[in-house]
């Protein structure tokens, strides 16, 4: 048996791609092979996040767990890389001093050369977190695992300085992958099988990839061409800015079939004043603009968003601004936290003085009434037929397919194992509250195409 790799991954898609690329690059370099027993790994990585509350802990938590397989093989290599790496580079060796290697988001590529160091070095980690821009995707060999929906990320970092918001000091300023290089990683997992991929980055719509013939690509540009990649039947992006997202991406939704039906499109707060503190550039009036032209380009589509509830000098009326934003646009999905300060940005200089019960009672009320629009959504579509990329087994049962539609709902439905991994058109026929159950559709209702009822 050859070397064992372990890799534990906290938050974001970003960090789950860049999970991946490491396990791509310590395959091709040290034959290490990925295990799912953090017990047998000969190098065992933590890929970590910063931007959640208590991220900190939970990395020193589970590198508690970790010293007692270090001391039971001393040659065992640990290494912590991601976001709280970069943010707290060489004081991880301070509470964790067997912790062997410190990498950031952007050194990844250099894994083998740390690793190699740290096995020549016994009394001081390997530290690496600087930000070399986009070497990182020129160094990194071919993706070695694709399925039937992968990630691809096409840029790096974010420039907007939101005053609660660490990216810009952990991954760097945005930088993006060569438009080329893009569609070559893309046509190479469409290759073996992929049908649907999702286009990464910290803020992706700001994506300006340089060409060829030295003009540079926006992601409206990209999404047209990747949708031209044989093989490829559903595109997705995330996470967007409403600063970037322009007329021509707009437009892509009315032109590129393959464009799924859902987009993620952060907005934080609907209050203009808490915008404002949040240095976040629009107003809850520019977002309502994008979302009213995206409707009028894709009618029904579905839109999620992030929120932060309880910012520094939120108010009552400050929260129904938002409660106020929902009820105009009807989200159907959110990703919302009550707030807390993230070491090292603008806002954690600001008085938190929302009182932590009033966060958590603004925070259940937001949520309850975005999951009232969500089972509506739901509701809306029972009757009518998806088209559903085929992900695999059931959780809920081995007979059972699951799958995920367009508007990136779950469906559970009974079917041949041969269409896992290709899309399948699955009639609706019932709301199971978290996600939908359905069956296959007859051919003549694939035929004809059906679709859910526009809902809003």
């Amino acid at each position: 048996m050859g070397p064992k790799l372990y890799i534990k991954t906290f938050g974001c898609q970003m960090n789950e791609y860049d999970s991946a690329r490491m396990a791509d690059v310590l395959a091709e370099s040290h034959g290490l092979e990925l295990t799912s027993r953090p017990e047998e790994a000969d190098v065992l990585l933590l890929n970590t996040c910063s931007v959640r509350d208590k991220a900190q802990e939970k990395v020193f938590s589970e590198l508690g767990r970790w010293r007692e397989w270090k001391g039971e093989r001393p040659g065992r290599i640990l290494g912590v890389g991601g976001c709280v790496a970069s943010q707290e580079g060489a004081a991880i060796h301070q509470r964790t001093p067997y912790v062997d290697l410190i990498f950031g988001p952007q050194t990844l590529h250099r894994l083998p050369q740390m690793l190699e160091a740290a096995r020549a070095r016994s009394n001081a980690p390997v530290v690496d977190i600087s930000f070399p821009e986009i070497e990182k995707f020129d160094r990194l060999p071919e993706p070695t695992v694709s399925g039937p929906g992968v990630f691809v990320s096409i840029m790096e970092g974010c420039s907007k300085y939101c005053t609660f918001c660490v990216v810009p000091y952990t991954r760097g300023e945005e930088v993006s992958r060569p438009f080329e290089d893009v569609l070559a990683e893309v046509a190479l997992h469409a290759g073996r099988g992929a049908r649907e991929v999702t286009l990464l980055g910290q803020n992706v719509n700001a994506y300006r990839g340089p060409m060829a013939d030295g003009t540079e690509a926006d992601l409206g540009l990209l999404i047209h061409y990747v949708a031209a990649i044989a093989g490829i039947e559903r595109i997705r992006f995330t996470t967007s800015h409403p600063l970037e997202f322009d007329a021509g991406l707009i437009q892509a939704f009315a032109e590129v079939p393959a464009l799924a039906d859902h987009v993620h499109l952060p907005v934080q707060s609907g209050s203009d004043r808490i915008l404002a503190l949040m240095k976040r550039g629009h107003t809850a009036l520019e977002y309502r603009s994008i979302v009213r032209r995206l409707r009028a380009a894709r009618p029904g589509i579905s839109i999620s968003s992030d929120f932060i509830v309880g910012f520094p000098g939120e108010t009552e009326a400050d929260f129904e601004a938002t409660m106020a934003l929902i009820e105009a646009v009807r989200f159907d999905h959110s990703y919302s936290f009550v707030y807390s300060p993230r070491p090292g940005t603008p806002a954690a200089a600001y008085a938190d003085d929302v009182p932590p019960a009033v966060k958590q009672a603004r925070l259940r009320r937001l949520q309850d009434r975005i999951g009232e629009f969500a089972a509506e959504y739901r509701a809306a579509m029972v009757g009518s037929v998806q088209r559903v990329l085929v992900e695999g087994r059931s959780r809920r049962s081995e007979r059972q397919l699951a799958g995920k539609t367009s508007n990136n709902n779950t469906v559970h439905f009974t079917g041949p194992g041969d269409l896992i991994g290709g899309m399948a058109d699955v009639l609706i026929t019932a709301d199971a509250g978290s996600s939908l159950r359905g069956e296959l559709a007859a051919p003549r209702a694939r035929a004809q195409g059906q679709t859910a009822a526009n809902w809003i």
